[in-house]
């Protein structure tokens, strides 16, 4: 059985813009149900979806962080990604902290911010 050949994701192609919509669909529906879920079922998803993006590295990173800016664009003040987490420590990348402190979003550079309070927001916000 031959497995299908996926499209390579290079940045600004039309491949990679489709599959982070379907990273923001997947990580939206997780929180119109309230919960988080992993960088590795994020993968599973997206390799069902056509795309394959592997759980660690700078690809998952950059759609993650693509994803949030698409949805900030929409206009849509919550950080999308709080909710994608590690499978051992339930918590998000690095990376997400470190953007969360660039603009637009400009959250972790507060005194006293914590992750989980974006977490929050993300909930409440797509299960308006």
């Amino acid at each position: 059985m031959t497995e299908k050949k996926l499209p390579r994701l290079i940045a600004g192609s039309a491949a990679r813009c489709a599959a982070r919509d379907v990273m923001v669909e997947i990580i939206r529906g997780w929180a119109a149900e309230g919960r988080p879920d992993t960088y590795g079922r994020l993968s599973a998803l997206m390799k069902e979806s056509g795309y394959s993006v592997p759980p660690r590295g700078t690809l998952m990173g950059a759609l993650l962080k693509e994803a949030c800016l698409a949805e900030a664009g929409r206009g849509v003040p919550v950080m999308l990604t709080a909710i994608v987490v590690n499978g051992h420590s339930k918590r998000p990348s690095g990376q997400f902290e470190v953007f969360a402190k660039e603009a637009p979003f400009r959250r972790g550079d507060q005194p006293n911010w914590m992750w989980e309070a974006e977490r929050d927001r993300v909930f409440a916000h797509y299960r308006q």
